[in-house]
């Protein structure tokens, strides 16, 4: 067996909350050095899941600027209209529900940073907005034409590639050469496989915490089954599958059946009859939750219920584009409720 070791060690990535030792993030670490020194844009390129906000993080956290702000801005997330006013700020009257004067993010971030993801996301009018601001550092508030002036450094990311949009002219060339001063992409999880076990231990360390859980060793057979599986979700994905196991391990170790049968190279069985209905999937997943807690288990509230509950919020939120109110509308529970439930299960950094 594996045993737990210390991620933290003298040779670990010196970048906090950023875990990996191969080559190809050793280049990632240089790059974030070296950027962060600077106050220039910086472009951070990658698939999803692969850790774009944790170095936009470490930029800011490593450069003259951290006793400034760190606002996060996921572009995807809101319609052009809203999105617009998220970024700028509006006044009083400027459309309907603006009661009163309110700061944007780039005015919020004054003297600091500010993360734009999946700035792929945006429109070309929005992006003609967003170059005025990278070159001139000052814009209008929606419904105002006062001039803001801002000293806030911008890093952007896309989970696209930009030169591939500039060339279907979905997004502006002048934009992505302003923004691209340095570029730094992140290498998804399948071509960096050595850092696997230092994730999985990390995960495990992490969600033992949480739920008050002791998985400490690493079954070979399933180290391989994950260092094998190519990861199309990256980071992410893995950090699920890893709480999943935490959650359903009988014992103090991950073992192969705890893993889903993606990671394994299994296909899903075929439905011998047809579509089933939800309560009877509710019925199989309490029986499938109960048979491998084994016999001797207690909490078997939380191991099931509240993961149910989890999923449901996570697939929920993501399907209204991370809107809570909508999410909360669809959940059939009020905005505090969800923001608390969110907080309860890990969800509002996700």
């Amino acid at each position: 067996m594996s045993n737990l070791r210390d991620v933290h060690a003298q040779d670990a990535p010196p970048i906090p909350e950023i875990i990996g030792r191969s080559p190809a993030m050793q280049k990632v670490y240089r790059l974030t050095r070296q950027v962060a020194r600077s106050s220039c844009s910086v472009l951070l390129l990658g698939e999803t899941g692969t850790g774009k906000e944790l170095i936009a993080s470490a930029v800011h956290q490593q450069s003259p600027r951290k006793n400034g702000p760190f606002v996060r801005v996921n572009c995807g997330a809101l319609p052009e209209n809203l999105l617009e006013s998220e970024l700028f700020g509006h006044v009083r009257g400027a459309f309907t529900g603006a009661v009163e004067n309110r700061i944007g993010r780039f005015e919020a971030a004054h003297t600091g940073t500010i993360f734009l993801d999946e700035i792929n996301s945006t429109s070309l009018l929005m992006q003609v907005k967003l170059l005025r601001v990278l070159q001139e550092r000052e814009f209008e508030r929606v419904g105002d034409n006062r001039v803001v002036q801002v000293n806030t450094r911008v890093i952007a990311a896309s989970n696209k590639d930009l030169v591939e949009e500039v060339a279907h002219g979905r997004f502006r060339e002048d934009l992505y050469y302003r923004l691209n001063v340095v570029s730094i992409t992140l290498p998804p999880l399948r071509d960096r496989r050595d850092d696997v076990l230092d994730l999985v231990t990390h995960f495990l360390n992490y969600y033992n915490e949480v739920n008050d859980r002791y998985v400490v060793h690493i079954q070979p057979a399933a180290l391989e089954a994950l260092r094998n599986y190519d990861w199309p979700g990256n980071v992410r994905e893995l950090q699920n599958y890893v709480e999943r196991a935490v959650v359903l391990a009988p014992g103090d170790e991950l073992t192969v059946e705890l893993l889903p049968d993606a990671v394994l190279g299994r296909k899903p069985p075929p439905r011998l009859h047809g579509p089933r209905d939800v309560p009877t999937m509710v019925r199989e997943l309490i029986e499938l939750g109960v048979q491998e807690a084994g016999p001797s288990a207690d909490n078997l509230h939380s191991r099931i219920v509240n993961q149910v509950e989890k999923e449901l919020i996570a697939k929920v939120l993501d399907d209204c584009d991370d809107v809570q109110i909508k999410a909360a509308a669809r959940l059939g529970i009020n905005r505090n409720t969800l923001h608390k439930k969110l907080k309860e299960y890990d969800l509002d950094e996700e």
